[in-house]
């Protein structure tokens, strides 16, 4: 017997859930109050009603049925307001004290002539029983069930924040956190202090690494109470790691990837917790230890950020100029392939493979920094310190048998021909970029190809005799 008063409630609930709806379009006012202040409210609660700003409309609504007690229809607007929010235990005495005030009020149920009141008390039961349906699902840890039939409930009542909100629950646990904040950014404005909502979107932002749209969240938390202990907690968090990330990229943008790698550092001891701030750490250092011409350090950091991330291009593109730096140029090729398997449109990628395919190509003639024993970050102070002592080495008066004496004349020129494009910033610049500027293969009019002696000169042509200076 109890049960089967619940479900008339209910069902009456429901059937006057969609009637207040239908008649608030169709009174519009017409049977308000006269008083001037009371109509001003109800105006008001209409426009923002229609708005979809409920928390502000309920506001309105308040201040009509305390300034006019006798009016069912203030009572009635509120009861709509209630209904669109999903508060029916709220809606039912402004229901009860319209009736009472005006018992010819359900007329327009018994009314023929009404087939969309009628069908829409029809959805309103529909309603009912998918909420039911939704929650039960929901506590049998059915998410995609619950997701499902939320869909449905949230389109026959778009302003229910507690619909959204449980959907954003089951899309949090099914690991799906872009949808989970697409259904949250509402409730914030259809409640009048959502502050449970700010403060779980300031969390998928963060844990998703949006740190900026993460603070301004927990900000807006702030804004409704400065003392809430949740939200000022998090604020000082989020406040710090996006302080540390926005000063470690202004240190790159000025070239001081010393500064910017110990700012990382920082970031992975402020947040240890969340994968996405040690996975970007790792992928910045490496790039300023690229930068920094350090390529052993950042090949190691670079293939550690590779393994946290494999499909992430800056990584292949950075550790294969690491590679290139260590004159590794057949794993720099592999990178950029790599990489550009994962980007096939990407300009930047497509010219640094090429770049690193000349590479690999000229060494496998005459490698300028091989032939001088450095690398290729040396400075030219160190590559004439390196061209003087393997010159005095290679010098063909220190050999008296004939093949040796050729073999030293190829290795002497080979040496000279180093120092030259070496320490010439033009001609170095072309060489790193992929070109021989000695070969007139890759370089026409350049010199006189792998043999040549640099701008057409040969000391050997003159018979023999070499009279070299060295200074130290």
């Amino acid at each position: 017997m109890e049960s089967g008063r619940r479900k008339g409630l209910s069902g009456v609930l429901s059937s006057l859930s969609l009637l207040c709806v239908i008649l608030d379009l169709q009174l519009d006012g017409v049977l308000g109050a006269t008083h001037v202040e009371i109509e001003q409210h109800l105006e008001m609660g209409r426009k923002l009603l229609a708005a979809g700003q409920l928390a502000e409309a309920l506001s309105h609504y308040h201040s009509a049925v305390e300034g006019d007690s006798k009016n069912y229809l203030t009572y009635y607007k509120r009861a709509a307001v209630f209904l669109a929010m999903g508060k029916s235990k709220s809606a039912l005495p402004d229901l009860t004290r319209a009736i009472q005030l005006k018992p010819d009020f359900l007329a327009l149920q018994r009314s023929p002539d009404q087939d969309e009141a009628q069908n829409q008390l029809m959805r309103a039961n529909e309603l009912e029983e998918l909420q039911e349906e939704a929650h039960a699902a929901h506590h049998r840890g059915d998410y995609s069930t619950t997701i499902t039939v939320l869909d449905r409930v949230v389109e026959l009542s778009p302003w229910d924040p507690e619909s959204r909100e449980l959907r954003a629950e089951c899309y949090i646990r099914l690991g799906d956190p872009r949808k989970a904040i697409q259904d949250l950014t509402p409730t914030t404005r259809l409640r009048n202090d959502n502050r449970g909502a700010f403060l779980k979107l300031s969390t998928l932002h963060y844990d998703l690494g949006e740190h900026q749209e993460s603070l301004g969240h927990v900000r807006e938390c702030l804004k409704l109470d400065q003392d809430d202990k949740e939200c000022l907690s998090r604020y000082k968090q989020v406040k710090k790691l996006s302080k540390q990330l926005d000063s470690a990229e202004e240190h790159i943008q000025e070239e001081r990837y010393q500064d910017a790698i110990d700012k990382y550092e920082s970031v992975m001891r402020t947040e240890p917790n969340v994968l996405y701030y040690t996975n970007k750490a790792k992928e910045r250092i490496c790039f300023c230890l690229v930068k920094n011409k350090m390529p052993a350090m950042a090949i190691d950091i670079c293939s550690e950020a590779h393994q946290r991330d494999p499909r992430n291009i800056n990584i292949l593109r950075d550790r294969a100029e690491a590679f290139i730096l260590n004159q590794d140029y057949e794993k720099a090729v592999e990178d950029y392939q790599e990489a550009r398997e994962f980007d096939m449109e990407n300009n930047e990628i497509r010219e640094g493979l090429e770049r690193a395919q000349k590479l690999l190509k000229l060494s496998r003639k005459r490698d300028y920094y091989k032939i001088l024993g450095v690398n290729r970050s040396a400075n030219k102070q160190e590559i004439i310190k390196a061209y003087r002592k393997l010159a005095q080495q290679w010098h063909p008066d220190n050999f008296r048998e004939e093949s040796e004496k050729k073999e030293a004349e190829k290795r002497f020129i080979d040496i000279a021909s180093a120092k030259e494009v070496l320490t010439d910033p033009e001609m170095r610049q072309k060489f790193d970029s992929g070109e021989d500027p000695l070969d007139p293969e890759s370089q026409q009019g350049g010199g006189q190809g792998g043999q040549g002696w640099p701008f057409h000169f040969n000391p050997f042509e003159s018979g023999g005799n070499y009279h070299f200076k060295f200074h130290h």
